[in-house]
């Protein structure tokens, strides 16, 4: 008796299972495989180029000899430009969700229920401008850092609360990362500042709570005591950024960047991160005056990278690519430095974007702030 087998072989049955892949999904994803090996290899010598000739500069300064174009990686990092990705099961038919990124209700909560912490906040935005003029002008910061840097961070009219990804109203506007007002601290800045500079903001508290009396006096007070044991905190781990930034993503961390928001801390903060930066500078050799776009530069790769950058020959800024002041993975964050590519073209973006952010209301009264008595 012949028997006819059902349609199609036991193989033909597995061969079009789903999610195996067909001939034509193999081969594709055989020559992305490919593509990507080759161009994870290049980027992989690109960037230890760029991590072994930062190295070779450090030696160099160190030992004052000059810096040489021959001594960045004058070439741009590597793009993939192969064939996509092939995933030969069936495709998700949901994006992964947004990793969550806190806000100022839970930096406030966390504030709240760890430190019994509320911060006073100012009765109008001038009040704000006026607390954070008179520490940045006090510190020794320039009218142009103070009013430009806030321009840049805050759109030159942002509040004193504003944070990253929220500094406009807009139906799907959503928190980028919790960098919180004129400065835009993270977290970990916050968590590192009262690490480092804790003693410094605790005198300059007891200095303003001796002119006061009654009420105004005894507030003060208590908050020199929260303010102390906030600084305990952040000193539990050693002082290193990456100690740091695990804390400051604690639920008690979290309640320390409350102090960006609050009208006597808030402006010591912020102040003294771009202070940092300046004495940064000028311990490592910089003599001039730091350009709010210079300082900014400190700001955005990290003062020792941005540094590098500032001490740069003015003639050689347009032919240095800006990846030679990143690390592999901020740099893929950042495309601003990513469009502006080189570094002549990222100082000009910079200050372009300062200027028109200057000319706006927000920083117009911290201007009228800064050169007020």
């Amino acid at each position: 008796m012949l028997l006819v087998p059902p349609h199609g072989t036991a193989a033909e049955a597995a061969a079009n299972a789903p999610g195996r892949p067909t001939a034509d999904q193999a081969r594709k994803l055989e020559d992305y495989k490919q593509a990507r090996q080759q161009f994870d290899d290049e980027a992989e010598a690109y960037w230890t180029a760029v991590s072994q000739m930062r190295r070779q500069r450090n030696i160099k300064r160190r030992n004052n000899q000059e810096i040489l174009i021959d001594d960045y990686v004058l070439t741009q990092p590597p793009v993939y430009a192969g064939p996509p990705p092939v995933d030969p099961s069936t495709p998700p038919t949901e994006l992964p969700a947004r990793k969550y990124v806190p806000v100022i209700a839970d930096f406030l909560k966390s504030a709240r229920e760890h430190f019994n912490f509320v911060p006073q906040r100012p009765q109008s935005e001038l009040e704000f401008k006026r607390a954070y003029a008179k520490a940045a002008v006090a510190a020794g910061l320039t009218r142009d850092q103070i009013v430009r840097i806030y321009g840049f961070e805050t759109g030159g009219n942002g509040t004193y609360d504003t944070q990253a990804g929220l500094e406009y109203v807009t139906p799907n506007a959503h928190a980028i990362s919790p960098a919180l007002g004129y400065n835009q601290l993270l977290n970990t800045n916050s968590v590192e500042l009262l690490a480092e500079r804790g003693d410094e903001f605790i005198k300059a508290l007891k200095a303003s709570a001796a002119r006061l009396s009654g009420g105004a006096r005894t507030a003060l007070d208590a908050k020199i005591e929260v303010l102390g044991r906030m600084i305990e905190f952040c000193r539990a781990v050693p002082d290193d950024w990456n100690e740091h930034d695990m804390l400051a993503n604690t639920p008690r961390g979290l309640g320390i960047h409350a102090l960006v928001l609050d009208l006597d801390v808030g402006p010591l903060l912020q102040t003294q991160k771009l202070v940092d930066s300046v004495v940064f500078a000028r311990r490592k050799g910089y003599r001039g005056v730091l350009s709010a776009a210079e300082l900014e530069m400190m700001n955005l790769p990290g003062d020792g990278n941005g540094l590098d950058m500032v001490m740069m020959p003015a003639a050689m800024r347009a032919q240095v690519p800006t990846s030679n002041f990143f690390l592999r993975a901020s740099y893929a964050r950042n495309p601003v430095a990513i469009r502006n590519n080189v570094v002549a073209k990222l100082f000009a973006a910079t200050n372009a974007k300062m200027d028109k952010e200057a000319s706006l209301q927000g920083a117009k009264d911290l201007a009228a702030a800064v050169s007020s008595p």
